[in-house]
């Protein structure tokens, strides 16, 4: 499984302008310059039509750099949700703006912990002039400042739909959340008897959610791979210069033998991430299997690396002088969403007729 030459361009376009403009700062330019929020918005839409590939590399930059923007909910997750929905309506009238940047969207589906359709547990019922009316209350939902874009997944009498609701509708309520990864905002949304417009067919959201987060997963396991990547890049620099007894602790057995296993786990994360990837693109009935076993191996991989990152950095690891506690927390935050590595090995089992334990 290689990238082409363009991908690798891609990467280096991106890598340089994370590296020009840091945080919030870098979404209009990367969504104006190199059209991020619309890689994988088909051209009809305003997009540049291409991959989960090119989806991989970009959230692979973005997780070296441990960037805030909004990618995830809203190039992956809302933009995701609206192509699988099969909405011609929708799809015309939300993504091109998405795709543009100007728009920013998130998907809030998660209840009582959980991301599996069968744990919601927010209801829509009709209303008025077409109109469904949703009440209920969703967490972890990806947040920005500035979304514009709200879908919902809630629950009618033919099963999970899922829903637009604007944000500032009567009895939608956001409540911020203060998460351990402050680099990655979330957000709580409470509807209480909100006006929503229905997405797609009645009862055919478990379908657009199941391949949703397989999507989400197999991008968030690409941004895991760029960041543990990072890890170690860091670490065996620290290790060169860092001296004791006369010598760098980089050239002690124990630290080479500690890095080098490091070094195994990100290569095959890479490996898992990049085989979810090529699975979306090239064989969609992989999918699901890919998307779980990249979601499994690259977040038990982050958090290894992360740790050792604290580790052989020694106090300074810890100090709000170095980047290292960031790329720990991000590991433990991106390690649980979408479900924790033990679900989606759950997930995995089911599949091959096994039981998990």
């Amino acid at each position: 499984m290689r990238l082409t030459e363009e991908q690798e361009e891609l990467r280096s376009a991106v890598r340089s302008l994370l590296t020009r403009h840091e945080g919030a700062a870098a979404w209009e330019p990367l969504a104006e310059q190199i059209g991020a929020a619309g890689l994988a918005v088909p051209e009809e839409y305003g997009g540049a039509g291409g991959g989960a590939r090119d989806v991989h590399v970009l959230m692979e930059e973005l997780g070296r750099s441990l960037s805030p923007l909004p990618l995830l909910g809203s190039a992956v997750l809302t933009a995701g949700a609206l192509l699988a929905s099969g909405d011609k309506e929708a799809c015309g009238r939300l993504l091109p703006p998405l795709a543009e940047g100007r728009s920013v969207g998130t998907l809030a589906w998660a209840e009582g912990g959980s991301w599996e359709a069968a744990a919601v547990r927010a209801e829509a019922v009709p209303g008025p002039g077409g109109a469904w009316l949703l009440t209920g209350a969703k967490e972890y939902v990806l947040d920005w400042p500035g979304v514009d874009v709200l879908l919902v997944a809630a629950r009618t009498a033919a099963g999970v739909s899922l829903f637009e609701v604007p944000v500032d509708a009567a009895g939608a309520r956001r409540e911020p959340v203060v998460t351990m990864d402050g680099t990655r905002s979330q957000a709580r949304w409470v509807l209480d008897g909100s006006e929503g417009r229905l997405i797609g067919v009645d009862g055919d959201g478990e379908r657009i959610l199941a391949h949703v987060r397989d999507l989400a997963c197999a991008a968030l396991a690409a941004e895991q791979v760029g960041a543990a990547e990072r890890c170690l890049e860091l670490t065996v620099a620290y290790a060169r210069e860092r001296v004791q007894f006369g010598r760098s602790i980089g050239s002690f057995q124990a630290v080479k033998h500690r890095l080098a296993d490091a070094y195994v786990l990100v290569e095959s994360a890479r490996s898992a991430a990049l085989g979810a990837a090529f699975a979306a693109d090239e064989d969609p009935a992989a999918l699901e299997r890919a998307a779980a076993v990249a979601k499994s191996v690259c977040s038990e991989a982050f958090s290894v690396v992360a740790g050792e990152t604290i580790q052989l950095h020694g106090g300074i690891g810890i100090t709000w002088e170095h980047d290292a506690h960031r790329y720990f927390k991000r590991a433990h935050g991106a390690g649980e969403l979408f479900g924790a590595p033990a679900a989606h090995r759950a997930r995995l089992a089911a599949g091959l007729g096994l039981t998990s334990h």
